[in-house]
């Protein structure tokens, strides 16, 4: 991305947060469960792809359902019962020094996050982990019924906030969404955890150096 120019407009830093701000650790039991037939990334496609996830971080089916429709479409060799509570338990927590960071952007800018999330997963991010009061804004699909990558999820974005998407810094750990963002107007950079995060905010002089 060119850090140049456009970045001065920058007055949204709007984050995702699985694999940005909070760690993930269920990947690699849905890897196991598929026989290791997939890569990582090519995972993550099909997920954000996959009519069951879709229905339930939109909000149209219940936890159960998720479950079913999860084992059906991916033939996983499991129960619906040790499928959610493997799923339940993805959040492993913060990545360390995530609240520090988050507090060191300046109150010029607007915070907001843009979330593919659940009912299973959204009480803990908020409550539990403490993200809920460090953000101005919080558009979560499964209340929202807009999701990533898609481009009313971003749309919603802007029109909420009044903003151009171009005054818009987008960081996202997944490549679908970045593409999606960027094709819609936004400055958008990939990033995987808390280092590579603060490293896009320094580069892009939201933040200073530590």
């Amino acid at each position: 991305m060119n850090t140049n120019g456009a970045t001065a407009n920058i007055s949204v830093v709007l984050f995702d947060v699985g694999g940005v701000l909070v760690e993930l650790s269920g990947v690699d039991t849905m890897l196991k469960w598929l026989g290791n037939s997939l890569s990582t990334d090519e995972f993550w496609r099909r997920w954000l792809q996959s009519k069951s996830v879709r229905d339930f971080e939109t909000g149209r089916v219940t936890a159960d359902e998720f479950a079913a429709g999860m084992i059906e479409e991916f033939r996983l060799p499991v129960g619906k019962q040790e499928f959610l509570t493997s799923f339940t338990g993805w959040l492993t927590g913060l990545f360390p020094g995530t609240l520090e960071m988050l507090a060191c952007i300046p109150r010029s800018y607007r915070r907001a996050l843009l979330s593919n999330s659940n009912s299973l997963h959204w009480t803990r991010v908020v409550d539990e982990l403490q993200l809920g009061p460090a953000f101005d804004h919080h558009f979560v699909s499964h209340l929202t019924g807009r999701i990533k990558p898609d481009a009313d999820a971003f749309e919603q974005v802007v029109t909420s906030l009044n903003c151009r998407p171009e005054q818009v810094l987008f960081l996202d750990d997944n490549t679908l969404n970045i593409d999606a963002a960027r094709h819609f107007g936004m400055q958008a950079v990939r990033v995987r955890g808390i280092e590579e995060t603060k490293r896009a905010l320094v580069d892009l002089g939201v933040i200073r150096r530590s």
